[in-house]
């Protein structure tokens, strides 16, 4: 594991010990919309859905953009046609705010994807407070156990989990537990490094009736083109959105890439 997934780790777990002191709402807010499928939107066989993502910075590419509304990002990608939102959430690392996930969903129609790193079910509880569809549940950060009982509490509170994998081992973990949409992360948590073949490599493992996403380096049309021929039902970018000059035709572009 890099030394900054290390920090990142050593983080969340203050913050989950100070979710625990301060304790969260009993109730979902009932200005808060209801729970929308996610799995559904992602999953369209017509085409390579686009998970738009809303990311400021992060710690491999230090800052993606200049911090702007992440209310209008999300209509903007809304407007192109994206399928889905995935929103950052960690302030720390990502310059992110789950403050901004309740404004969002009020502002948009589109499932959102809470993006962070969950290692306790208190996080989970907290994502469907805030108005979470769905959220990220990375396997290399959790025992088998965990994820199992992680999958299980999203799915009681009528959420979707987007399990990310990143070899052999993390997918037949996930598998076992139950995971319906795989997620296979290009990046690699040792090096950092990316790389597009991680994708093509385990959806080929990847048993039927699953939805599986490739996340991370999809940069152009030739990555979906690849993408595809692999199966693969939906992908998730950010970077490229958010350096982008006009993030709405930027977004369009993979859009229509995704439809060809």
């Amino acid at each position: 594991m890099h030394s900054r997934l290390a920090q990142i780790l050593a983080e969340k777990c203050k913050e989950v010990d100070r979710l625990k002191k301060g304790g969260v709402p009993r109730n979902r807010d009932n200005d808060v919309p209801s729970i929308r499928d996610f799995k559904g939107a992602i999953s369209r066989s017509d085409r390579i859905n686009l998970i738009a993502e809303i990311k400021f910075a992060s710690p491999s590419a230090g800052i993606i953009r200049e911090k702007s509304n992440p209310i209008t990002i999300g209509q903007i990608y809304e407007d192109a046609g994206a399928a889905a939102i995935s929103l950052l959430t960690d302030k720390t690392f990502f310059r992110g705010d789950s403050d901004h996930l309740p404004r969002l969903k009020e502002s948009i129609s589109l499932p959102i994807l809470r993006k962070d790193f969950i290692i306790d079910e208190i996080q989970v509880r907290e994502s469907f407070l805030l108005g979470a569809d769905a959220v990220l549940l990375i396997v290399r950060l959790l025992s088998q156990q965990q994820l199992k009982e992680l999958l299980g509490i999203c799915h009681d509170h009528g959420m979707e989990a987007l399990i990310e994998v990143h070899d052999r081992q993390d997918l037949n973990v996930a598998i076992r537990c139950g995971a319906e949409i795989i997620g296979i992360n290009n990046r690699d948590l040792d090096t950092l490094e990316v790389n597009i073949e991680t994708t093509l490599e385990l959806a080929a493992l990847v048993p039927d009736g699953h939805i599986v996403v490739s996340e991370s380096g999809v940069k152009n049309r030739g990555d979906l083109q690849l993408l595809k021929q692999a199966g693969i039902h939906a992908v998730l970018v950010g970077t490229v959105l958010m350096k982008s000059g006009d993030i709405g035709k930027k977004a369009r572009e993979f859009i229509l890439a995704g439809a060809i």
